[in-house]
């Protein structure tokens, strides 16, 4: 599917529909990386808790 679009943006030969394409592209990008960023918070928050529990666990 991936494959099939990249094709036809690269044989797409109106500027308008490939600058369309670019700016739904572009705006994917953004929405996975605000999501990926919540995410990569609150998987670190998990693992510093991980931490904080083992080392008390070690020490007590």
């Amino acid at each position: 599917m991936l494959s099939t679009f990249m094709k036809k943006l690269v044989d797409d030969t109106s500027g308008a529909t490939a600058v369309e394409y670019g700016l739904i592209a572009a705006l994917i990008v953004v929405a996975m990386i605000a999501a990926l960023s919540g995410v990569a918070d609150s998987t670190i928050l998990m693992w510093e808790n991980v931490e904080n529990r083992s080392t008390t666990a070690i020490t007590a």
